[in-house]
């Protein structure tokens, strides 16, 4: 309601300088430095003055006059020099937030979300986890904003990671494909650990042994190509561990759409479709000479974001396809980023991979005709592909190549959704069993490496933070049954790990720490979910009475509104509850989730404010008690919409 208010006011102001002085221009409207001005202030008479050659509180004046009454508005009130603030009416905003309406879904396409896309090589690690959560709640803000959303996972089932642990089975281990399977299905080690250690192993292997790097272009040369024992093996190897990552991410409330698979870019043409494209359209030319010879490049020119004269500028060009006829990963991902707007002419085919326990569907792409008729994926209008800043340059190359073939609007709807790495605490890597060098122990954060073997499991890290808040939980409520305090520890920890991995802005590093993470106190998740628990629990209280929440529409009467929203602190309260939709538009325009998670702890502390100050079932006054209840619902419903666009849970009881 806050946020409809703010655009009808916008238009009317819009409307009547189009009127009296013929212009045509985007009026935004602020938050005033005190709550005491009003809700909104509208500075627009600043911006014309040197333009109508007239003082601000002059131009003030004339639009004031002209606008007359805005149906949600009590008055419009010239201040200072040229300010128009703007005071809500109280009781008609109450009105429209006890009888809501449903937000209309938003006009325009379909925004195709990628995220996650973690190399099916090895278990997924914390960092993983940012780019799921990041991902996940970019999702459930569009949602919630009303936009069509598929949400695509593409697994890089092709790509040099696979290739190393396939090397592992296959020349170190000297396993059959039988073999891997069966270690696959044995339950006494999760795969994905094991190929975690394996993948380790082959890395160090290659340094001690280089001329072992020859097993790694050959088993990429045979998976490429399909066939044989090796493409076998990669294939199973690569399936085994995607099902482990949506496993864990599962555990987190995320899920996908479809599974675009980089094997069916390469056996259904996907990329020789974009190759010829690219050729025809001159945007990479075949390397004669130099270092490139025999390579087809994409000119530094195309993706350079430089000045000319700065030495940065002077960027090799990007090899797309190797002398060896093999093509880069940005090539496909060329292919893909056409693909995903729908642009390339080719379609994959679908099988459903399985249904996930709400009954959505998962589905992944394959190179055969199936019988199942799949949802139509791609074709979208917008897209959001969340991946680490280091992949920067990489996402330059692929924008640069749309626009390199023209499609410059699609270029132009290619957002790279970055982000920094996450690092773990000093004192969570002692927790989690990592041994640190004495100068480690007094860094801000020590970064973590896969490759190497050195980095925490995001499984791992999800056990110990359940086995944290399960210790809790248990001394809190022992009455409780085992599987009930299990799942309150696990809502808790997942809690606290998704909020953790919003509340810091895109571009900062994260350095993980578990007791900051689970503290009740602060800008936490548990705090948040302390908060919508207290709401719930005054609810609870009155049942266990044998009362029921009164007839809101009955007693809470427009004049009842009035009365009790006269009261400051109640009308900041109720403002400061009404604004999820705003907060989450705001949020989406600045593309940064960490916004709704200020937001959700902004919100708790109101609450909880609001608990402290005012006991509700002791109220005495039948009208102001009645209010007091509905104030209570008002923003338990609040809490619970907005830990819901977090990803967040609210337990039963903390």
């Amino acid at each position: 309601m806050f946020q409809e208010l703010e655009q009808r006011i916008s238009a009317a102001v819009e409307a009547q300088l189009a009127a009296s002085y013929d212009l045509s221009l985007s009026v935004s409207l602020e938050q005033p430095k005190q709550s005491s001005f009003g809700e909104f202030a509208i500075p627009v008479a600043f911006q014309l003055a040197r333009q109508l050659k007239k003082a601000p509180k002059q131009i003030a004046e004339s639009i004031v006059a002209g606008l007359g009454s805005i149906p949600g508005v009590a008055a419009l009130e010239i201040a200072g020099n040229g300010y128009i603030n703007v005071r809500l009416d109280r009781a008609a905003y109450a009105g429209s937030l006890l009888r809501p309406s449903s937000r209309a879904p938003q006009s325009g396409g379909k925004i195709v979300v990628e995220h996650t896309n973690i190399n099916p090589n090895k278990a997924a690690h914390i960092g993983h986890l940012r780019n799921a959560i990041l991902g996940d709640t970019f999702v459930r803000m569009l949602r919630a904003a009303g936009r069509r959303v598929e949400v695509q996972n593409y697994i890089d089932n092709t790509g040099v990671q696979v290739a190393d642990v396939v090397v592992g089975f296959h020349y170190l281990e000297k396993k059959s494909p039988a073999e891997v399977k069966a270690l696959i299905d044995r339950p006494e080690q999760p795969f994905d650990y094991l190929c975690w250690d394996l993948y380790a192993r082959i890395s160090s292997y290659y340094k001690d042994h280089p001329e072992a790097l020859v097993w790694r272009g050959d088993t990429l040369n045979a998976i490429e190509a399909g066939e044989g024992e090796i493409a076998e093996l990669a294939h199973m190897v690569a399936d085994a561990i995607v099902a482990a990552h949506l496993r864990t991410m599962l555990r987190l409330g995320v899920m996908y759409d479809v599974l675009p698979r980089e094997s069916e870019i390469l056996h259904l043409q996907f990329w020789a479709a974009a190759f010829e494209l690219l050729k025809q359209r001159q945007a990479i030319f075949f390397e004669t000479e130099g270092k490139n010879k025999g390579c087809w490049v994409m000119p530094a020119s195309a993706f350079k974001t430089s000045p000319e004269n700065d030495e940065s500028a002077e960027d090799d060009s990007k090899v797309i396809v190797r002398s060896n006829g093999t093509v880069t990963y940005v090539g496909k991902d060329i292919a893909y980023q056409l693909w995903k707007f729908g642009l390339l002419g080719k379609d994959f085919y679908y099988r459903l991979w399985f249904a996930y326990p709400d009954g959505h569907q998962l589905w992944v792409t394959t190179d055969r005709p199936q019988t199942d008729k799949a949802p139509d994926f791609g074709a979208a209008t917008e897209v959001f592909n969340v991946i680490d800043s280091r992949q920067s340059y990489l996402q330059d190359v692929v924008v640069a190549g749309l626009r390199a073939l023209d499609f410059r609007e699609q270029a132009d709807k290619s957002n790279h959704f970055s982000y920094e790495m996450v690092a773990l605490s000093p004192r969570t890597c002692v927790e989690m069993g990592i041994e640190l060098s004495e100068e480690d122990k007094r860094r801000p954060y020590v970064e973590v490496s896969g490759r190497k073997g050195l980095g925490v499991k995001a499984d791992d890290l999800i056990d110990k933070l359940i086995e944290t808040a399960q210790a809790e939980v248990d001394q809190r409520h022992a009455e409780a049954s085992a599987e009930e305090r299990r799942r309150v520890a696990t809502q808790i920890a997942t809690g606290a790990l998704r909020y953790f991995m919003l509340k810091f802005t895109r571009n900062s590093v994260i350095a993980f720490d578990f007791h900051e993470a689970l503290s009740f106190e602060g800008e936490t998740g548990p705090y948040v979910q302390y908060a919508a628990v207290r709401a719930g629990n005054i609810l609870r209280k009155l049942q266990e009475r044998g009362e029921s929440l009164p007839d809101f529409d009955a007693v809470l009467t427009s004049e009842a509104l009035g009365r009790q929203l006269a009261s400051e602190d109640f009308w900041q309260l109720l403002l400061s509850a009404s604004k999820v939709n705003s907060a989450v538009d705001r949020a989406i325009a600045s593309g940064e989730p960490a916004h709704i998670a200020k937001y959700a702890f902004q919100l708790a502390q109101a609450f909880n404010n609001f608990y402290h100050e005012y006991p509700v079932l002791q109220e005495t006054d039948a009208e102001r008690r009645a209010f007091l209840l509905w104030m209570t619902r008002y923003f338990r419903e609040q809490l619970l919409a907005t830990l819901h666009i977090l990803g967040i849970e609210q337990p039963p009881y903390m």
